[in-house]
C-alpha cells in the first residue's frame, strides 16, 4: 500500500519533493482499514484527493482519524487537483448533488456508477449501505464532473424501470427528503426532453443506456458482433428498420457514444421491446431504456 500511494503521489504531481511521501503504514485486517503516515502536513492534505481511488479492485475511502486535531490555518478544503479517473466517495452538498432512489438492492457500486456514467464522468459518488450488513439501502448520491450533465441525467433516469422498481432521480438539495418519502419529484424541464417524472410518448425509436461501453465498440469485429446480437434480440419483439450505435473516434467528442438506438417498424413493436428490455442484464450491466424522437434520430442527434 505504501508503494501504491507513493507512486500515485508522484504520478499526480502531489509529491512536494523527491523520495517517498509515505513514511509508514499500519493495516488492521480484521476491520479492513489502514493508517498512513506522511512526511509532511501539506502532502497529507494533498493525499485526501485520492478518496475513491481504486486499489486492487476496491474503491478506497480516505478520511482523517477520528481523533484528528487540525493544525490552525490548515484545511482539507484547500483547492486540490483531483487525480484523473478518481471518483470521490464524499458527495458535498451543492446545487448539483443528485439523489438516486429506488435502486434494486442487488446492484453493487460499480453497476450503479456504470449506469450513472452513461451520461458523463462522475466527480463524486456514494451508494448508501447498511452499516451492519454492508448491503445497499437502495439509494445513492452523486455529482457529475460537468455540472451541465446534472439536468440531463435527471431527465434521462427519473422514472426509469429497473427490474421491479422505478428510479427516483432529482437534485438532493431540493428533493431528497420528498424522494425518500416516495412523494412526487420536483419537476425540472430540460429543453428538448420530456418533463421529469413522465415517460413521454412512445415512439418508433428506442434508446438503450448502459448496454455497451465505448471501449467495447473500438474493435470492428466486436462492434459488428454487438450490433448483430442486439438486432437479433430486438427482432423478437418486432421488425427492426435500423440500428445506430455511435462509436468512439480518437480526439473527437462523439455525441451519444455508447448508447444504442433501435428504430422499429411501428410504435407497438417498440413498446414491446421497451417492456422486455428494461432492467435486463447485458454483459452484467442493467439496461435502461427510453423512447427517442424519430426526427432527432434521423438527423443523427444522439
Amino acid at each position: 500500500m505504501m508503494e501504491f500511494f507513493n507512486q500515485q503521489m508522484h504520478l499526480s504531481g502531489l509529491a512536494q519533493a523527491a523520495g517517498n511521501p509515505v513514511l509508514a503504514c499500519q493495516i488492521n485486517l480484521d476491520k479492513n482499514f489502514a493508517f498512513l503516515e506522511f512526511r509532511s502536513i501539506d502532502e497529507t492534505t494533498q493525499a485526501m484527493a485520492f478518496d475513491g481511488i481504486n486499489f486492487k479492485g476496491q474503491s478506497l475511502k480516505i478520511r482523517r482519524p477520528h481523533d484528528y486535531q487540525p493544525t490552525p490555518g490548515v484545511t482539507d478544503n484547500a483547492a486540490v487537483a483531483v487525480p484523473a479517473g478518481v471518483i470521490s466517495t464524499v458527495v458535498p452538498d451543492s446545487p448539483h448533488k443528485i439523489f438516486i432512489g429506488g435502486l434494486p438492492n442487488y446492484l453493487n457500486e460499480d453497476q450503479v456508477k456504470e449506469l450513472l456514467m452513461s451520461f458523463g464522468h462522475l466527480r463524486a459518488f456514494n451508494l448508501v449501505k447498511d452499516s451492519a450488513t454492508g448491503l445497499s439501502k437502495g439509494y445513492a448520491f452523486c455529482e457529475y464532473a460537468d455540472v451541465v450533465m446534472t439536468d440531463q441525467a435527471i431527465a434521462g433516469l427519473n422514472g426509469m424501470q429497473l427490474g421491479d422498481k422505478k428510479l427516483i432521480v432529482q437534485r438532493a438539495s431540493v428533493g431528497a427528503k420528498n424522494a425518500m418519502g416516495q412523494q412526487a419529484p420536483v419537476p425540472i424541464q430540460v429543453p428538448g426532453m420530456t418533463q421529469v417524472g413522465q415517460a413521454g410518448p412512445a415512439t418508433e425509436v428506442l434508446c438503450l443506456l448502459n448496454m455497451v461501453t465505448p471501449e467495447e465498440l473500438k474493435e470492428e469485429d466486436e462492434y459488428e458482433d454487438i450490433c448483430e446480437d442486439i438486432k437479433e434480440e430486438c427482432n423478437k419483439y418486432g421488425i427492426v428498420r435500423s440500428l445506430e450505435i455511435p462509436r468512439p473516434i480518437e480526439h473527437v467528442d462523439v455525441p451519444g457514444c455508447g448508447k444504442v438506438f433501435i428504430e422499429f417498424n411501428s410504435i407497438p413493436d417498440c413498446q414491446r421491446a421497451q417492456q422486455a428490455l428494461t432492467g435486463r442484464k447485458f454483459n452484467n450491466r442493467v439496461v435502461v431504456t427510453s423512447y427517442w424522437d424519430p426526427d432527432k434520430y434521423h438527423r443523427r442527434e444522439f
